[in-house]
């Protein structure tokens, strides 16, 4: 899940306050345009998943690419956003988030026409890419749109369309892919998206105040070619290395991928030493909760990869459940997040502090396992209220994470470095939900394609064994994160408290 927050601070600390005054109600219809802009891009998120199954029937696509309509969005928008930002900053934040909605709307017109996978999958790639021009000038928008005195408020919207948009995206998903309109099957949950983007453009030049920072860093354009780089050397085979078996190079490509990672971060440092404009501020890692954070983020967004993907497949193929099924079976899980999130943010972390971000580890592992037995228990005659309880159990468990972890990773970073630290672990949570995607033809479809060969019910029987092999690593690594969690720090420091 994006966090539009998150990304936007990656300006924030470098920009100054230019927008009109605290009379201007052009203010709040800027907000409305960018706030919907936002909404787009978290809905996008999640939409896609639930028509994944009609999709593969209606382009006769391989699963390797339907691995990468979720996976090429999620690589495409972590390798741009920092780079996003920082365009922002450099040419104008007004500039940046026009060209993005634009992007994002044009692109979205080519996901609902492609004619086959292979169109469909460069469509998403370009819809990742200028998600990552858009997004992070929201909350940079509003920083120097609002007064202080307000921001307040309009940040507490902000937290509550990102609410929406968990529980709206896979429903909305399911309702357009079930309704067939116009005979259009899949293709709506992206055509839907021209008329709120052309509004968007129309609105946004008029109301949005331009602003630029000061004092904009230059752009490191290398850095962000080897860490791309790297990230498809490493995912790509392992999305299609299943589909051929395999090869030689696919091993030789992932291996490679730690070199060049290794070449990123040796570049990174002769960029600081050069002129002070890195892609990533490798200085933030010399604090222990900021290095085990990331970490946390990305093995969380590996987790989050597998599951929602894997979750889809088993319920619409190996269950033979409708979209609409689907869907409205995930509203529990969806409104848990939401309730469980705000509750942390308000009431949990402030007493409690890291124990609350471990609780809710642990609290995820234990739905995961009831989720495994009670697929395992049932088999194909499992029902959405028997999912319920493992769903509520989880999604309290990712409430009470994901909304207070971006502020335990940020509480012993520098203030001077708060932008790019809160930038870079939104990114690291994408290229993590990216690296799960692909991991899912080892941890899922290896063990389907093992179980589809001893008939007859196949179908079923192979599809609920992946999804238990799967849900099992997914344990596996919400143990390894409740772990990390005891590098964060105990509590919010004080000075960070003050200041919130």
């Amino acid at each position: 899940m994006t966090s539009p927050v998150a990304v936007a601070d990656t300006a924030i600390d470098t920009t100054t306050t230019s927008a009109g005054g605290p009379g201007d109600r052009r203010r709040w219809l800027a907000l409305a345009v960018v706030m919907t802009a936002a909404f787009m891009d978290l809905v996008d998120v999640t939409i896609v998943n639930i028509a994944i199954p009609s999709i593969e029937r209606d382009l006769s696509a391989s699963f390797g690419a339907i691995q990468w309509t979720t996976a090429g969005y999620a690589l495409a928008f972590a390798a741009g956003l920092i780079t996003g930002g920082r365009l922002g900053d450099i040419y104008g934040r007004k500039r940046l988030f026009l060209f993005g909605i634009t992007g994002f709307t044009l692109a979205s017109a080519l996901c609902g026409f492609a004619a086959n996978p292979e169109m469909l999958v460069a469509s998403r790639l370009l819809q990742g890419a200028m998600a990552a021009m858009m997004v992070p000038q929201v909350l940079a928008i509003v920083h120097v749109t609002f007064p202080a005195h307000e921001r307040g408020k309009v940040f507490g919207m902000f937290g509550a369309i990102v609410g929406l948009g968990a529980v709206s995206g896979p429903l909305l998903g399911a309702l357009l892919t079930q309704w067939n309109l116009f005979g259009l099957e899949w293709r709506p949950i992206f055509l839907i998206n021209l008329p709120v983007g052309v509004a968007g453009v129309i609105l946004g030049r008029k109301f949005i105040t331009e602003s630029k920072a000061p004092k904009a860093l230059r752009l490191d354009v290398v850095g962000v070619v080897l860490v791309t780089g790297a990230l498809l050397m490493l995912i790509y085979p392992l999305t299609r290395g299943r589909e051929l078996g395999w090869p030689l190079w696919g091993h030789l490509c992932m291996a490679g991928s730690v070199l060049v990672f290794a070449a990123f971060v040796a570049y990174e440092k002769v960029k600081s030493r050069k002129d002070g404009s890195p892609l990533v501020e490798l200085s933030l890692f010399k604090a222990k909760s900021f290095a085990a954070g990331i970490a946390v983020q990305l093995t969380f967004g590996v987790a989050l990869g597998v599951f929602f993907l894997v979750w889809t497949l088993y319920m619409q193929i190996g269950l033979g459940w409708s979209p609409l099924r689907a869907g409205l079976t995930g509203v529990p899980f969806s409104i848990a997040v939401s309730t469980a999130a705000a509750l942390s943010v308000q009431k949990l972390v402030p007493r409690f502090g890291r124990k609350v971000l471990q609780a809710g580890a642990l609290t995820m592992t234990v739905g995961v396992l009831i989720y495994v037995w009670e697929a395992g228990r049932y088999g194909a005659e499992i029902t959405s209220w028997q999912m319920t309880p493992p769903l509520v159990v989880m999604g309290v468990g990712m409430g009470l994470i994901v909304a207070p972890l971006t502020d335990a990773v940020l509480s012993d970073v520098p203030r001077e470095h708060s932008g790019s630290a809160s930038g870079l672990i939104n990114t690291v949570q994408q290229m993590g939900t990216a690296l799960g995607l692909g991991l899912v033809s080892v941890v899922f479809f290896g063990v389907v394609d093992d179980s589809r060969a001893t008939p007859p019910d196949a179908v079923s029987t192979a599809f609920a064994d992946g999804f238990q092999n799967a849900l099992l690593w997914v344990a596996a690594v919400l143990v390894g994160i409740f772990l990390l969690m005891f590098a964060l720090p105990r509590r919010r420091n004080a000075e960070r408290a003050s200041a919130a």
